[in-house]
């Protein structure tokens, strides 16, 4: 049951097993509608295992399209973003108060970096800085013409299957270039903004490139984000990630607002369970093969 857009779990529906480990806050520029604190009232309500505070840390300003800064982002920004970059002591100041006020929800700290392997050592800085239970790898963005543009916008413009391969693409190179992170987040991001125009999306027409970039996060020992937002990656995804040799799943709602926490979670528990993946020992834990 909802109510006001808000997950009610009642008495008689089924259990959510899942850990939700990737969740914004007003601390992340995009989420002008977060809010930590609502956020762990609604965890407590679901009875969720745990939750992860994984703001955003993108590293560089956010522009209107046709605007040109030096290493901009180009994106459509609402009147709460300012830029991408996270006040981190802010952000541990409020996780802080949170862990104090709800103690019997289990509230675990976390950051999403976009672009690692672009900005090394300012991703780098903030990771060493504090020990974070949960680091989220994320491609937003991809390079054209020496600016980084959002990679949903430029569906609208260019071939959808051209910018999807060249996103997985991009990808692995972050893979390969960057050990900053433990968890790739929303591996079909541009999936999105799939425009209604184009041919209907489809993975196996990606198959090759996926399964590039599963297997070298599996060999580096990571973590596939199994992410609720909507569209997620499809069950043959996740299929070729166990074939690949991929050894655990995250599950995120990438919710950037209270009542999307835990979105889809027993639909999507569901799938990965018939894809070979159980919860861990402890119910915080990944779900592992």
């Amino acid at each position: 049951m909802t109510r006001r857009g808000r997950n009610i779990l009642t008495s008689d529906s089924p259990e959510i097993r899942q850990a939700d480990n990737h969740v914004h806050t007003e601390w992340s520029w995009d989420a002008s509608t977060g809010s930590m604190e609502r956020s762990c009232e609604t965890a407590q309500a679901l009875g969720l295992p745990s939750v992860a505070f994984t703001d955003h840390a993108d590293f560089t300003d956010w522009a209107f399209p046709g605007q040109r800064r030096e290493n901009a982002v180009v994106r459509v920004i609402d009147t709460h973003a300012r830029s991408g970059y996270l006040d981190a002591e802010g952000y541990w100041e409020c996780l802080e108060r949170c862990r104090a006020r709800y103690p019997q929800v289990r509230i675990l700290s976390g950051v999403e970096l976009g672009e690692s392997h672009v900005f090394a050592a300012e991703a780098a800085a903030l990771t060493g800085a504090r020990q974070w239970d949960r680091v989220l790898g994320s491609l937003h963005s991809l390079p054209v013409g020496g600016v980084l543009h959002y990679a949903p916008a430029l569906l609208k413009d260019g071939a959808p299957e051209d910018i999807m391969r060249r996103y997985l693409a991009e990808t692995l190179r972050m893979l390969k270039q960057s050990s900053l992170f433990s968890i790739l987040a929303h591996i079909d991001y541009p999936m999105r903004a799939w425009p209604k125009s184009a041919r209907p999306f489809d993975a196996a027409d990606y198959e090759e490139e996926y399964r590039a970039v599963l297997k070298a996060l599996a060999e580096s020992d990571r973590v596939l984000e199994i992410n609720t937002a909507g569209p997620w990656p499809a069950a043959g995804v996740v299929e070729w990630w166990r074939e690949e040799g991929g050894g655990a799943v995250s599950f995120g709602s990438d919710a950037h607002e209270p009542g999307a926490i835990a979105k889809d979670f027993r639909r999507a528990a569901a799938m990965a369970e018939a894809c070979g993946f159980r919860p861990g020992r402890d119910s915080a834990d990944f779900w592992r093969r």
